[in-house]
C-alpha cells in the first residue's frame, strides 16, 4: 500500500488528501500541520500510510480501481474480522489469532510496547519489546494463519461499515456492509495501531469516526472483489 500510494498523490490526491493530522507528543492529541509524507515521525515507502481519513481511502480505492480495471474498495466489517482472525469456523475465539497471552504480541503486532514506553514514559505498556516507537515496516511481524500481515497494530484500518454501539442492533448476515441512512455516519476502524495497549489490540475491538478523522494512527487496507464470486 505504502508503496502504491504515492503514484496515487502525485496524480489525483491534491483534491483529497489534507494537511493537517492529529498527533500524539506524549502527552496529549493536537491537530498539527501534517500528511501521509510527513505524519510527525520519519516516513518511507515500506511503512503503512498514516494521516488518512474515510474520505481519503476511499478515494484512493476507487484511483486503483480506474488504474488496474479491477475492483478495489475497503473491506467490510465482517470481511475484516475474519480476515483477521483467520479462522473458517464460528467457534469462540481467543483474543488474537495466535491466542490470549498479550505478551506474544510483539511477535505479531506492532502495539504499544517497551520502545513506545520509554519514548512515551507510559507505564502501561505491553511488557514485550517490539523494537519499534511509531510504525514498523510492512511484514516485519509473523503472519496470520492466512499469511495476512498487520491486521493487528501499526495502523488502525478504515471499513466501510457506519458504527453502531453493538452487535444488538439489526447488522447484515450476509458479509456486506452497514449502511445508515442518517447524515451522522460513522465509520469503523479496526485493528489499533503502534500507539495501542493490548487491551485494544483484540480482534474485536473497534471504534466509529467522523470520515474526516486524521490521526497519525490511522490507515488503511484494501481488498479486490474476485470476479465470479
Amino acid at each position: 500500500m505504502a508503496r502504491t500510494i504515492g503514484a496515487f498523490i502525485v496524480q489525483v490526491a491534491r483534491v483529497h488528501f489534507g494537511d493537517q493530522c492529529f498527533q500524539y507528543d506524549g502527552k496529549t492529541w493536537t491537530q498539527k500541520p501534517g500528511s501521509f509524507r510527513s505524519p510527525g515521525f520519519g516516513q518511507t515507502g515500506d511503512l503503512p500510510a498514516v494521516c488518512i481519513n474515510w474520505d481519503d481511502a476511499t478515494a484512493y480505492a476507487a484511483w486503483l480501481s480506474k488504474k488496474t480495471g479491477q475492483p478495489y474498495r475497503l473491506l467490510t466489517e465482517s470481511e475484516w474480522e475474519y480476515a483477521a482472525r483467520a479462522v473458517t469456523e464460528a467457534t469462540p475465539q481467543p483474543r488474537y489469532p495466535f491466542g490470549n497471552d498479550a505478551t506474544k504480541l510483539c511477535d505479531y503486532a506492532n502495539g504499544a510496547d517497551k520502545t513506545a514506553a520509554a519514548k512515551f514514559n507510559w507505564n502501561d505498556a505491553n511488557t514485550c519489546t517490539d523494537g519499534f516507537a511509531y510504525t514498523a515496516p510492512v511484514g516485519s511481524f509473523k503472519p496470520n494463519a492466512f499469511g495476512l500481515n498487520d491486521t493487528l497494530g501499526n495502523a488502525w484500518e478504515w471499513v466501510q461499515d457506519c458504527f453502531v454501539d453493538t452487535y444488538n442492533e439489526p447488522l447484515p448476515n450476509d458479509g456486506t456492509a452497514r449502511k445508515d441512512t442518517s447524515t451522522g455516519c460513522r465509520r469503523v476502524v479496526r485493528g489499533g495501531s503502534w500507539g495501542d495497549f493490548p487491551r485494544f489490540l483484540r480482534a474485536a475491538n473497534r471504534y466509529g469516526r467522523t470520515t474526516g478523522n486524521r490521526v497519525i494512527g490511522s490507515g488503511f487496507r484494501v481488498g479486490r472483489t474476485l470476479s465470479g464470486t
